[in-house]
């Protein structure tokens, strides 16, 4: 049966965050990828917007391209590359909050996560990858970061190049009914939230914790990026001061809430963290000025600058770029401690 475009746009603006439009077209894959990510975070289904119609030509010519799918291969695409490494970090930062303390979970739990969030994606629309090479890159790249949460980033980029060098297109397969689709749907459904509910609802303060420790990992390794790390602290925030406008401070005294309240804090206490090593470069305690600051930076810069350097330009690249670092982390202005819950309640 044809599909018609007029009811694709129809399901796209009413479940289109929970992919309808795509479960009505076929594409399986697709909808549970909307339905696990709400439509990527409303970015993804709006700019579908644009897309349908080649999605419902695509699935009108369906039967013609899987009598040709075997042959040739899928054209490369950076935009598929780039969201398979984003929903397999996704995938791994999932895993990470609800299943880390499985046995052996940097072996087995993580590597499957991303490397199933990488095929995921790499399965929208008539292409595929496959699956033995895509989960082995994955698992062979998880021991070299073994018990770092950053680990998701390396993993999901093995698995993402792996996935699009093993590209090709579908094979032949046969129509399946609306219940099977569905049935396999609610299982992949229930397979990716019924961790995360159970850790976030039984176990709220262990979950939040590590949250806390992996966002820390995350801030961390943007140390020499310090208008990046900033931007990303201010994302992560948002969820904090939504709140806040929501349903103000009684909702924020609550006891289930006070979990959050606490990675608020962390995040924010963070920067003082970074201080506190930006000083160790300069050797300087809490209290210096600005002057000082620009002094002592000067003086390292000209004393480590690799071109001064060339006898030990390895050991010299390094001071230098975490001088700069340092620099860059001092000079932002700094709040008193505890300034946030002013800041918040002027909201």
């Amino acid at each position: 049966m044809a599909k018609g475009l007029l009811m694709t746009y129809a399901l796209w603006a009413v479940g289109g965050p929970a992919g309808l439009h795509h479960l009505y077209l076929g594409r399986d894959s697709h909808a549970l990828l909307w339905m696990l990510t709400l439509g990527g975070g409303g970015l993804g289904w709006l700019w579908e917007f644009w897309l349908l119609p080649s999605f419902v030509a695509q699935a009108n010519r369906a039967q013609e391209q899987r009598q040709g799918s075997g042959r040739g291969t899928p054209s490369l695409s950076l935009i598929r590359f780039v969201a398979q490494m984003i929903v397999g970090m996704y995938f791994g930062l999932v895993a990470l909050i609800s299943l880390s303390l499985m046995a052996r979970f940097y072996i087995v739990g993580l590597p499957l996560a991303v490397g199933l969030g990488v095929l995921l994606v790499a399965a929208i629309g008539n292409q595929t990858s496959d699956l033995k090479n895509t989960l082995g890159a994955a698992f062979l790249t998880s021991p070299i970061f073994y018990g770092r949460p950053i680990a998701i980033l390396p993993i999901s980029l093995a698995a993402s190049l792996t996935a699009q060098k093993h590209r090709h297109y579908k094979p032949s397969a046969g129509s399946e009914t609306l219940s099977v689709r569905l049935y396999r749907l609610g299982l992949g459904y229930l397979a990716f939230t019924g961790p995360l509910v159970f850790s976030a609802l039984c176990n709220t303060a262990v979950t939040l914790s590590y949250v806390a420790d992996t966002l820390g990992s995350f801030l961390s390794w943007f140390s020499f990026f310090p208008l990046l790390g900033r931007l990303l602290e201010s994302v992560l925030l948002l969820p904090f001061r939504a709140w806040k406008l929501l349903v103000g401070d009684h909702g924020i005294s609550s006891s289930y809430f006070q979990e959050w309240e606490k990675l608020y804090e962390f995040v924010h206490s963070f920067r003082d963290e970074k201080r506190q090593l930006a000083l160790q470069v300069f050797g300087f305690s809490e209290g210096a000025t600005n002057e000082e600051i620009h002094g002592r930076f000067q003086e390292l810069v000209k004393t480590w600058h690799p071109d001064l350097n060339r006898h030990q330009m390895e050991e010299a690249q390094r001071h230098f770029l975490e001088i700069q670092a340092a620099y860059e982390v001092l000079r932002q202005p700094r709040k008193p401690k505890g300034s946030w819950r002013w800041e918040e309640t002027s909201l």
